[in-house]
């Protein structure tokens, strides 16, 4: 069934992202191949880390809480000498999660030189205080000191964007070409 909202649905940011964001990378993969054959070659590739949901409390969310209701104190004192004892329960707790994103790299096919780096921004990117906007902030840098452009497509409506200098002008979908010539202005 057809999405019932024109343009992008603003529900693919949850569940449906990941879905999204590997069928976007092949779209834009198919799309770009034809136009820069036969000097480049357009090439996906993947960075992989680790999220700790206790490290991130964005990333866990309580179905639970237990709380004492105001005014009520618990009392240190026992009127009975009996106890009762529930059975056991076991629990799986969250562990670590292994993120996998793909991001889109445009290299010369004779010399394997990276002229251009296109990345779709996902949910982690924008996290802040998670592992995955710290690995991302740190590629990125890494590909503005290099002699290569890069392309971000920001498609999220939610978490922090990516920091600028200046303040973004108001949108909901932002992109960014930073050319290799022009280091830091895109």
């Amino acid at each position: 069934m057809p999405s019932v909202f024109p343009g992008m649905d603003p529900f693919i940011e949850a569940d449906e992202w990941e879905d999204f964001h590997v069928n976007m990378i092949v779209g834009i993969q198919a799309a770009l191949t034809p136009s820069l054959r036969p000097d480049y070659v357009v090439r996906s590739e993947r960075r992989v880390f680790v999220e700790h949901p206790f490290d991130n409390p964005q990333l866990i969310r309580p179905d639970l809480t237990v709380v004492r209701p105001a005014g009520r104190r618990s009392s240190r004192r026992s009127t009975s000498s009996s106890t009762a004892v529930l059975e056991p329960v076991e629990c799986t707790l969250p562990g670590p999660i292994e993120v996998r994103e793909k991001y889109l790299v445009i290299r010369k096919l004779h010399s394997a030189e990276v002229v251009t780096v296109i990345e779709v921004l996902s949910p982690s990117n924008k996290r802040v205080g998670g592992e995955g906007r710290g690995e991302y902030l740190a590629k990125r840098e890494e590909v503005l000191q290099s002699r290569t452009n890069l392309v971000e497509l920001d498609l999220l409506r939610g978490g922090a964007r990516l920091p600028t200098l200046e303040p973004l002008p108001e949108g909901d979908y932002y992109a960014f070409v930073c050319r290799a010539g022009r280091r830091l202005h895109a």
